[in-house]
């Protein structure tokens, strides 16, 4: 039978011992999903036969999927517009959830949020929250701002719900590192190996070509390691280039090439990562690779992967933390302050430290 406290959350008609259904609705960015994992991986913890639902949009399914707390995955289909929301509505309507947490703070997260029909919806504060999101919701955790990381802001929900933050997150994915990759993907793979994280979804977070080229050279010429390029397939032609011209052996150019799962598995036997602040970042750090990021226009003290704050390097230059995605200036001014021997040392330090513990699973 579920805990006394989880018992509180049943607000549906139903068995009296029948536990609650939760719909936690969390859709992007990839970082943002995976923080939220460690919610979901708390809220089963203390309720194990709880029936927790994922509302995702398609790019994200996998890892949420992937994720053994997770009973549901409900996809909102973003490119159909109108018609996607419309049949999510039918299928939220389907259902019938006693609670509701709504993560995503947007105006289509507090609609999608209404329309789940549970008669307890939770949302952020009004002043934290986008959009007017906080109208669709009939609770809302305390206003605690940006000064705190979004990973505690998270683990809020929690609180509300009388449950303590844990002590270490578990983000539910450390098993995506022992996944077998495909043979053809293993063969290509270095004995041992730092993943590059070729760019962001922000062209203001991206490191500058100049910097990736020096770095893996450094790589080379101080280290046994090889390294592997990894990104998406709007990275594919900077890691091309990169990989042509700086002709060595041990370079692998992975980007564009590996599914989600599979990315997973590769940062996950790496000896380290580096790159943008961006989700194959936190995804690194999900399965307890150590991953030096690289901060211009965000603040890591919100943002940093967990477990990682340490090795995170920032620009020095004054116009960092602007919040743009794309850079006002001439030059990115702050990303290209960060040097490659500034990269190199905070990555010679995770490398002498050796992983980190995976994000539970």
């Amino acid at each position: 039978m579920p805990p006394r406290s989880c018992m509180a959350w049943r607000t549906q008609p139903g068995p009296p011992d029948a536990p609650p259904s939760v719909l936690v609705i969390l859709m992007g960015s990839m970082g943002d999903v995976i923080r939220g994992l460690a919610l979901a991986s708390q809220l089963k913890a203390t309720c194990p036969r709880m029936r927790l639902t994922w509302l995702v949009e398609p790019s994200w399914r996998p890892l949420v999927a992937a994720h053994p707390g997770i009973d549901e995955v409900l996809v909102f289909d973003r490119p159909r517009g109108l018609a996607g929301a419309w049949e999510l509505r039918r299928q939220l309507g389907r259902r019938a959830f006693d609670l509701t947490l709504d993560l995503q703070r947007h105006f289509k997260s507090g609609c999608f949020s209404w329309f789940s029909g549970a008669p307890r919806r939770i949302g952020f504060h009004p002043r934290d929250a986008k959009e007017l999101n906080w109208i669709f919701n009939t609770e809302r955790i305390p206003r605690l701002g940006d000064r705190i990381s979004k990973l505690e802001h998270y683990f809020q929900f929690a609180v509300h719900l009388g449950i303590p933050s844990p002590a270490t997150p578990d983000f539910g994915l450390g098993p995506l590192a022992a996944r077998p990759l495909a043979p053809d993907l293993q063969a290509r793979l270095p004995e041992r190996y730092v993943a590059v994280v070729m760019g962001s979804s922000w062209p203001s977070k991206d490191w500058v070509y100049e910097g990736y080229a020096d770095l893996v050279r450094r790589i080379e010429s101080r280290t046994d390691l090889g390294v592997v390029l990894v990104g998406d397939r709007s990275q594919q032609a900077t890691a091309a280039r990169l990989s042509a011209e700086v002709d060595l052996a041990r370079l692998v150019n992975l980007a564009g090439a590996t599914d989600l799962i599979a990315l997973a598995g590769v940062l996950g036997r790496a000896a380290a990562a580096v790159g943008p602040d961006s989700g194959p970042g936190h995804l690194a750090a999900a399965v307890g690779t150590p991953y030096v990021a690289l901060f211009g226009p965000t603040r890591p003290e919100r943002v940093a992967p967990y477990g990682c704050e340490h090795l995170v390097v920032r620009a020095p230059a004054g116009c960092r933390n602007c919040y743009k995605k794309r850079c006002r200036l001439p030059r990115r001014d702050c990303m290209e302050t960060i040097t490659a021997q500034m990269v190199y040392e905070r990555l010679a330090e995770a490398l002498a430290a050796g992983r980190a513990t995976p994000g539970g699973g």
